[in-house]
């Protein structure tokens, strides 16, 4: 008797091990998946990259994609979430090194560039065009993100006297935050990624002058040079 519950045991131990790995693997090709989705939607564009396109770069079928997502709005719209994902960790981490509170704003946008330098559109233009609920989504989940990320930045600046103690932190958030995301959603400026990236700097510059000391302006004046200097 007892040999058979040792068995049993053996048994139901394997099928355990054999479940987990399983999941692992789908876990795995997921991921695989997503990243390799995301790279071709980021230099391609969202609308231009089909299931079969990503299906031959990664030389699986394209059932296989369909396993793991209903549809390409599905693919796209967990693509966008997990780089989103990325990016709130990489500010995270820029929020923590020792920055200034103007030297940090360079320092996010440097992410932005470098990410998608190689984006031919403004993905978020692209979003905005083509998967208008997933730009709704992201935008929603930005909020947040966007809210404690700028005003832990003009606290900070207040504190190292780069930004003006006076200032309203919540409506300077607010007016940043329609400045940034205004710009996606009007056909006023150009959307190609390059132009996309001039003029989110343009954006930072207009808002930092707004709220800047003159000690400030010094900062920000340093930030400028080096920046155009390395593009």
């Amino acid at each position: 008797m007892l040999k058979k519950y040792k068995t049993l045991e053996t048994f139901f131990v394997l099928q355990v091990s054999f479940f987990t790995f399983a999941v692992q693997l789908n876990t795995l090709m997921r991921e695989k998946i997503i990243d390799i989705a995301g790279d071709m939607f980021l230099k391609l564009g969202f609308k231009s990259v089909t299931m079969d396109d990503i299906a031959k770069t990664m030389g699986i079928s394209k059932k296989t994609i369909y396993k793991y997502f209903d549809n390409k709005d599905h693919l796209v719209d967990d693509t966008v979430c997990f780089v989103q994902k990325e990016i709130d960790t990489i500010i995270e981490n820029i929020m923590q090194q020792n920055h200034n509170a103007i030297e940090e704003n360079f320092a996010i946008k440097k992410v932005f560039k470098d990410m998608f330098k190689n984006a031919k559109t403004s993905p978020m233009y692209q979003l905005k065009k083509y998967y208008p609920e997933t730009f709704s989504k992201l935008v929603s989940n930005e909020i947040c993100t966007f809210t404690d990320c700028v005003t832990a930045n003009l606290n900070k600046g207040i504190v190292e006297k780069l930004y003006r103690p006076e200032i309203d932190v919540t409506m300077v958030m607010k007016f940043y935050f329609t400045l940034v995301f205004g710009a996606y959603e009007s056909e006023l400026f150009d959307h190609t990624s390059s132009e996309a990236i001039k003029t989110e700097v343009k954006i930072l510059e207009y808002h930092t002058r707004a709220i800047a000391t003159l000690y400030g302006l010094s900062i920000l004046e340093e930030e400028l040079k080096k920046y155009h200097l390395n593009n």
